[in-house]
């Protein structure tokens, strides 16, 4: 087996922890990073560490400069760069009207810039090569926006449309960029939950300042009677991994919960998109 380099962003917990774990149990030299790995993330970061196959890299996705030194630091050593999973994100809930606009710009900034700083220090590398695979983790709820996560959502429709466009852009030059759209899965980012900070917007919404609140005791519900397996998700991204370059999908849905929907809906603008690009005299890059 070629012995790939990975580069995973937010490790620390949930999809990323797991994903860089099956990373190297597959055999693949996987670059795993996080935020402060000498501080609240120490624990992780020695955990990982001592994992053979893995290192444990500082990475902050909000600041451009460490995002390319850490990635041309690794392509130095390597010589390479094969398949970067950007996974770092937080969750936000609550009424979206209470959001300021420092709240809404640092979601912003870790969930859609943080992705694109991450594919900008990648791609020349790839492109010299060839050859690359960048797998951006999306959602269900960048497809459709359920009320009281609008903020959160909103980010994840960029990361489709980031995703999507680009797709096509670079798939000539050898490059396979794809989204992950998992389902809610019972790992640590609801426990990291963010709410708007202007307090007296949410006061002036009554009862149904309280729905988010109920939306959370569901969910919780939900995970105790089906327990969905959130290792799906680095299943799903080693299978896209070992796919053919050229023969990924744009799309993965990975929900057994919900994900029909999506699914449904991934198909039907794949048709019109055909004929968008049709239009445009771009059909041969969808082929």
């Amino acid at each position: 087996m070629e012995n790939k380099i990975v580069f995973i962003t937010g490790t620390n917990s949930g999809f990323g922890y797991l994903t860089a774990k099956s990373s190297a149990k597959k055999g693949y030299t996987v670059y795993a990073s996080m935020r402060d790995i000498d501080g609240r993330n120490a624990d992780k970061a020695k955990e990982l560490s001592s994992i053979t196959n893995i290192t444990v890299v500082e990475l902050d996705v909000t600041n451009a400069e460490n995002v390319k030194e850490v990635i041309a630091s690794i392509i130095s050593k390597e010589g390479k760069l094969d398949v970067v999973v950007n996974n770092a994100g937080y969750f936000g809930g609550g009424i979206t009207e209470a959001y300021t606009e420092d709240d809404f710009e640092k979601m912003f900034d870790v969930n859609v810039k943080g992705t694109w700083r991450v594919i900008k220090a990648s791609l020349p590398q790839m492109r010299k090569q060839g050859d690359g695979l960048i797998i951006n983790t999306s959602s269900g709820l960048g497809r459709f926006s359920a009320p009281f996560m609008t903020i959160y959502n909103s980010t994840k429709f960029a990361v489709e449309g980031l995703t999507e466009g680009l797709h096509y852009e670079v798939k000539p030059l050898g490059v396979d960029v794809v989204l992950i759209q998992p389902g809610a899965f019972p790992t640590e980012i609801f426990g990291k939950t963010t709410y708007g900070s202007d307090q007296d917007v949410t006061s002036g919404y009554g009862d149904l300042a309280k729905i988010p609140e109920q939306i959370g005791i569901g969910m919780g519900q939900m995970f105790e009677t089906m327990k969905p397996d959130p290792q799906m998700i680095p299943d799903a991204i080693l299978k896209l991994i070992d796919t053919s370059k050229g023969q990924r999908p744009l799309r993965t849905v990975v929900d057994g919960m919900t994900g029909t929907i999506i699914e449904k809906a991934n198909e039907q603008v794949k048709e019109g998109y055909v004929d968008f690009m049709t239009a445009f005299g771009m059909k041969e890059m969808v082929n």
